[in-house]
Parts: C-alpha cells; sequence; structure tokens
C-alpha cells in the first residue's frame, strides 16, 4: 500500500488518526476542568474580573493595585486554555467529516463537543459576572462533566462501526449501569456541595453554601458507597456473561479510580482540604466520568471500525437495543 502525504492524509484521515483526535479531545476536556479547580484553590477565580474582556477595555491582563499578577495569569492562562479546546474538538470534527464511508454518529458526537466549547465559555463566564455564585460554579463543572462524558463516547465511536448496537449486557445488569450512571452524577453534584460549603472559593470575597461541611461530605460519602456497590454487583453479574476485552477493562479501571478517588478524599478531608489534593480530587473525578461514559459506551457493540478486522474476542447478546 502506497504511503500518504500529509496533505493526503488530513483528507482522508484514518482510522487510527481519527481515534487519537478524539483521545485528544478527552484529555482537553478533562484538562481544562482540573485547571478550573487551580484557579479556584489560588483564589484567582476573579483574576480577571470581567468576561468576555479580562478587564474593562482589554482582553488581556493589566496592571492592578487589587488584582495580583499570579491570579491574572492564572486565571488569563485558563481562559487560554479554552482556545486549546476549541481548536482540538474543531480538528476532530473535520476529521470525522472527511472520513469515508460517511460516519453520521461519528460526526454527530464531535460536533456536539464543538457546540459544548462555547456553551461552556459563557457558563465560565456568567460565573465570573456573578462574582463566582457557588451555584454557578456547581453548573460550571457540571457542564464540564457532560462534555467530559460526550467526548468518553467519542473516543469508543472512533474505534468503532456503525451497525445497529447490540447489548454486550443484558436485563438487570442494563438497569445496574443506568443506576450506576444516575448515582455518578449525583456523586460528582454532591462533590461540587462539599466544595461550594469549604475553603476554596476561588475568590476571598465569594459567599459560601450555608450548609454543614460534615453533613455535605456524609451525603457525598454515601453516594460514593451506593456507587462501589452497584459496581461491584455489576462485576457479580459479569462473571456469568461473556464481555468483550473493552468491557472487562473499563470495568476494572473503573473499579481501581473510584477506590484511589476514595482515598484521596478522604485524606483531603483529614488534612483540611490542602490546595495539592483538591486539584488531585478533581482530576480523579474528571477519570471516573471519563471512565463511566467508556463503561457505558462498552457495554453495546457496533461492529469493528470500517477497515479494521472484527476482534476475536468480541461476544454479542442477540438482543438489539435502541441508542
Amino acid at each position: 500500500m502506497p504511503t500518504l502525504s500529509l496533505p493526503e492524509r488530513i483528507t482522508r484521515p484514518s482510522a487510527r488518526l481519527v481515534r487519537a483526535s478524539a483521545v485528544a479531545v478527552l484529555v482537553t476536556q478533562m484538562m481544562i476542568a482540573v485547571t478550573g479547580a487551580v484557579v479556584r484553590v489560588t483564589g484567582s477565580g476573579l483574576g480577571c474580573p470581567t468576561w468576555p474582556q479580562c478587564f474593562p477595555g482589554s482582553m488581556v491582563p493589566v496592571s492592578h493595585a487589587d488584582i495580583a499578577p499570579l491570579h491574572q495569569a492564572v486565571e488569563f492562562g485558563n481562559r487560554l486554555l479554552t482556545w486549546v479546546v476549541a481548536a482540538t474538538a474543531l480538528i476532530c470534527l473535520l476529521l470525522a467529516w472527511r472520513v469515508r464511508p460517511v460516519r453520521p454518529r461519528l460526526r454527530l458526537l464531535a460536533g456536539l463537543v464543538l457546540i459544548g466549547v462555547p456553551v461552556q465559555a459563557v457558563i465560565g463566564g456568567m460565573t465570573v459576572l456573578l462574582d463566582l455564585r457557588w451555584w454557578s460554579v456547581s453548573l460550571h463543572f457540571m457542564a464540564s462533566a457532560v462534555l467530559i462524558w460526550i467526548s468518553g463516547l467519542l473516543v469508543k465511536a472512533a474505534g468503532e462501526g456503525d451497525e445497529k448496537p447490540y447489548p454486550v449486557v443484558i436485563g438487570r445488569m442494563r438497569g445496574v449501569l443506568v443506576a450506576l450512571t444516575a448515582v455518578a452524577a449525583a456523586m460528582l453534584f454532591a462533590g461540587t456541595l462539599v466544595t461550594a460549603a469549604g475553603p476554596h472559593a476561588g475568590d476571598p470575597s465569594t459567599p459560601r453554601l450555608p450548609m454543614s461541611i460534615p453533613l455535605l461530605t456524609q451525603l457525598h460519602g454515601l453516594l460514593v458507597m451506593a456507587y462501589l456497590c452497584l459496581l461491584a454487583v455489576f462485576g457479580f453479574w459479569l462473571r456469568g456473561t461473556s464481555p468483550t476485552r473493552g468491557l472487562l477493562r473499563a470495568y476494572a479501571t473503573a473499579c481501581l479510580v473510584v477506590l484511589a478517588q476514595g482515598v484521596i478524599g478522604s485524606v483531603q478531608y483529614v488534612t483540611g482540604v490542602p490546595e495539592g489534593l483538591v486539584v488531585a480530587h478533581v482530576l480523579g473525578a474528571t477519570v471516573v466520568i471519563a471512565t463511566v461514559s467508556l463503561l457505558w459506551a462498552e457495554s453495546r457493540y457496533r461492529g469493528p471500525a470500517p477497515n479494521r478486522r472484527q476482534p476475536r474476542s468480541v461476544h454479542v447478546a442477540s438482543e438489539p437495543v435502541g441508542g
């Protein structure tokens, strides 16, 4: 087979290139959530006190007696990263659009991520204009969670086909997976409430959520335990099926990640919520979202990607599902 030139690779992208771009989308979506945590723990949330400009009349930081240069640099750096996220999503969509045969689902997922980037930027801007009100910060993170979730589906779609989806898990296991996903979303939201009541507001003058931190932490912990129990039930039933290697990898990763996240969260709580562990905990949360997304995606089989051989280990149930 002749080697394609760089322009030909772009106009006729390989499955490997498309999947690499999808992975880049997922990584950048996780990165911007983590850098958002850095903004918060450094108290840099109002380092650029307005939006879309950084300061009135200036898109970039300017010398200001009341705002430290470090805070300006951290907040402005987070805003600049948005352009990297947008460029990565745009490249992925362009590649998905050039794939042959046409991949409608791949195009749809890539398009949703790209549309989500400016939407998320507007939410972030409103957060600044609202002086970092706790509920706006929670909404900002949950919007990132949705984009990370879709990006995980995009990564899976880039490596599979477009056949009618067949379930790898059926019956009660599907119900457990739905419950697992719902509990994961509730767990993440409860985590934002703990943060909203905690010491890291993004700016010292920002009002905090007037609720008991121990109470919110207990709620978050109970949801983590529920998530672990559902994972255990799912794994028990998984033993009696013929899962794909992808599903097994996603399940094992989901178990390891949530256990590590639980350890980080516990240490964070007993040590007084140090800044470094807060950032590590947010990073862990983004990985939890990605693994749950991939677990969901791996529960259905859509055939091998175009021009790829079907893996020998694939076993699917005989019952088709929608979606």
